[in-house]
């Protein structure tokens, strides 16, 4: 993908495992950022700086990074995609240094050093967002500011459907974070985390919910690859599904409204709506974008949100909220209030 423009910004990406990779070649994408790495593997370190022609900015370490001075400065863009354990101290440090900080999702395995975080957020006065890429897509946000325009009356039901066959999309998860929940693995804190995400954004957040979720199909691993979850959000209620392992990748999120019905299809890149049980389903498509597409849009989201020309996509606040129902979600799925029908 061509870069265009001209380089404003000094990022430097932690991790380059798959998603690291990703956002190191869509911040670059941008053209508005000169862009380096982390990367404490040798052989992977060499891979990409290779393939990215990052020469001189690939480095072991993230002390190396910040002691690098490029014209103009240091880095200023710190995006954090390390194991989720290590996302709070990473990104403290990164604030100490003077850098504004997108940190990947999940926040944290834990709410260990979220406060401190916090505060060391408000005494720097940096941009700092989650990186729940949802946020970016433009059916999803044109769905939600129709619901929250009052067109379709007030939401009342949020539904979710999402599954993909994992071993295809991602043929090495046994290898990495995902196959330990201590490291963020699990469909709970890998992918339906996405979902939950989304849903706040669209009806608010949950306070109270209940779930089960098991390993059933996934081999080389013991997390769980399938959940089902119900959540309340103040008066609305909710019920999230998500598995890892069906054939058919598809997800659909539907909010009934008191006036209407609302559905996003993320792989027919539409959102769909009616206001009669008589008519059919009214579509409002959107142009096929590349999955890059999405990341691009968020690097220049957040790259806007640093130049006072935007809020972020998704607030500290607003991660912590969604690593709350994670917390809550591998809490409750642990110890089901099940009921025996007799």
């Amino acid at each position: 993908m061509a870069e265009s423009g001209k380089a404003g910004h000094r990022a430097v990406v932690v991790g380059v495992g798959s998603i690291g990779e990703r956002h190191l070649r869509c911040f670059k994408a941008t053209g508005r950022v000169e862009a380096g790495f982390v990367e404490i593997n040798p052989a992977l370190r060499k891979t990409i700086a290779e393939r990215y022609s990052v020469g001189p900015l690939a480095f072991d370490s993230l002390d190396a990074a910040l002691a690098h001075k490029l014209d103009g400065g240091g880095f200023n863009v710190g995006v954090v995609c390390t194991p989720a354990p290590y996302h709070l101290p990473i990104a403290s440090q990164m604030l100490r240094a003077g850098m504004h900080v997108l940190i990947e999702k999940p926040l944290s395995t834990s709410l260990d050093g979220v406060d401190d975080l916090r505060k060391e957020i408000e005494r720097s006065g940096k941009t700092v967002g989650v990186a729940y890429v949802l946020r970016t897509i433009p059916s999803l946000a044109a769905m939600r500011q129709a619901i929250l325009s009052g067109r379709f009356g007030r939401p009342v039901e949020v539904l979710v459907a999402s599954g993909q066959h994992f071993p295809f999309f991602r043929p090495a998860y046994r290898d990495i974070y995902y196959k330990d929940r201590k490291t963020g693995g699990g469909a709970i804190q890998d992918a339906i985390t996405h979902m939950v995400n989304a849903v706040e954004w669209i009806v608010g957040p949950a306070d109270r919910l209940i779930a089960d979720a098991a390993h059933l199909v996934l081999e080389g691993v013991t997390v769980e690859d399938t959940v089902h979850v119900v959540t309340r959000h103040g008066g609305v209620m909710g019920c999230l599904t998500l598995n890892q392992h069906q054939m058919a990748n598809e997800t659909s999120i539907t909010v009934n409204c008191t006036g209407g019905t609302v559905r996003w299809e993320i792989v027919n890149n539409r959102w769909r709506w009616t206001t009669r049980p008589d008519e059919p389903w009214h579509d409002e498509d959107f142009p096929p974008a590349e999955r890059d597409t999405h990341f691009i849009n968020q690097a220049h989201a957040f790259l806007d949100a640093v130049e006072g020309k935007r809020p972020v996509l998704c607030t500290f606040d607003e991660g912590v909220q969604t690593l709350k129902v994670n917390l809550a979600m591998l809490a409750s799925s642990d110890a089901p209030p099940w009921r025996n029908v007799n």
